[in-house]
């Protein structure tokens, strides 16, 4: 068990609601970080069917066994449950009584927004971030290595070969989340489907493509890929288009939360392909792009990022909005610094200057020597941490 960012946000929320939800994808770590940060609180998962089962038939008697509250893992399975915490909490309102875990955000936020609104805090966990990765025993010290082993906590914490317990994640998100929430019953359609984002990661999406190279209609492509973000394999970074210039591209960017994953996917099971495949570069930036979501997200803090691109072909990788403004961020797989690197970036930034919106311009690279320009600071990948 490491350190999760997450905890102190975690704590924090508990001396203020009565109820936590903390969502994220399997495996990412949220059952032991909320045992390790709530150690005297009971728990009961609804995994186990016995337990659901008592749940689901007799919800008063079973949250009459907790009367000083407990941690609810994968709550999900008992969407009907959060009616009687909604009792039980205003009944008797004191503060951190429930922590309720789920992987399934499109589910659980629908139940949690009819029943809990106000009542609890919603968080989410993700994969370790890098810096978090830093903290395993042996983590990965080299880029490419970092990419294509990921971040899923077991790989670091245990050990496993990379390929087999992601193929094994695959297998089991395909076979249990996949048909719980959209109950496809074309599994190796889907499976393709899986594969041709992960081919996309990085890049602008086009759900009538993607839904023509899998075989499936433009509808069933948008609905397969709300749930690939439903289940946290994926995120879209819309299209920032801020009246800068009439001529703003409003196409959203896929990236991938896990780049071994990704990597999984395209058959790249090792450092040594994923340095010359023709993919590295998208997968860099999605790389960059879940760091960054990361950052925000296990600080409590609502993760506002998105891409630029105009007709007049100026594109920035990531624009992330902050309290202080926004921050404008290229990504360059190369090792090597180059002078183009910051054209994009400074033609952004004085339009936003024109229109008087603050922001600052980063290169996050894969060299590993960090500068200080006038008006762009380069960035190494191993100190991305650093960007926000």
């Amino acid at each position: 068990m490491i350190r999760r960012d997450l905890a102190k946000v975690l704590r924090a929320a508990a001396r203020q609601y009565p109820i936590v939800t903390l969502t994220g994808p399997r495996q990412s770590g949220k059952t032991t970080l909320c045992r390790a940060v709530f150690p005297k609180k009971p728990y009961a998962s609804f995994e186990a069917l016995d337990v659901r089962e008592f749940a689901t038939r007799d919800p008063r008697g079973f949250l009459a066994e907790y009367p000083r509250g407990a941690i609810f893992d994968e709550v999900q399975h008992v969407p009907d449950l959060l009616s009687y915490l909604q009792v039980e909490v205003d009944e008797r309102p004191k503060p951190g009584r429930f922590v309720l875990t789920g992987s399934q955000h499109l589910g659980l936020s629908s139940a949690v927004s009819q029943s809990l609104a106000g009542r609890t805090a919603v968080l989410h966990l993700l994969p370790p971030s890098l810096g978090e990765l830093e903290r395993f025993p042996k983590p990965p010290t080299d880029l490419w290595s970092t990419l294509t082993r990921g971040a899923y906590p077991r790989i670091h914490d245990r050990g496993i070969p990379p390929a087999r317990w992601l193929s094994d994640y695959v297998s089991t998100y395909v076979q249990r989340d996949v048909r719980d929430v959209l109950r496809v019953t074309e599994l190796s359609t889907f499976v393709t489907f899986l594969r041709l984002c992960a081919a996309r990661t990085g890049q602008e999406v086009n759900l009538a493509g993607l839904g023509a190279d899998a075989g499936v209609t433009h509808n069933t492509a948008r609905a397969w890929l709300s749930v690939l973000e439903a289940t946290f394999i994926c995120f879209r970074a819309p299209a920032w288009h801020v009246s800068l210039t009439s001529q703003a591209v409003k196409a959203p960017k896929l990236h991938f939360f896990d780049s071994g994953l990704a990597c999984h996917l395209l058959g790249i099971e090792s450092k040594e392909q994923l340095r010359h495949h023709p993919l590295r570069g998208p997968l860099f930036e999605s790389w960059v792009a879940s760091e960054l979501y990361k950052a925000r997200v296990h600080q409590g803090l609502e993760p506002r990022l998105f891409h630029y691109r105009d007709a007049k072909r100026l594109e920035v990788d990531l624009l992330l909005e902050t309290a202080e403004g926004a921050l404008l961020v290229e990504a360059k797989s190369g090792a090597t610094v180059a002078s183009d690197f910051f054209d994009r970036l400074r033609r952004l930034a004085e339009l936003m200057s024109a229109r008087k919106l603050a922001a600052r311009c980063f290169v996050v690279y894969g060299g590993d020597q960090a500068q200080n320009r006038t008006d762009v600071r380069v960035v190494p990948w191993d100190r991305i941490g650093s960007v926000c």
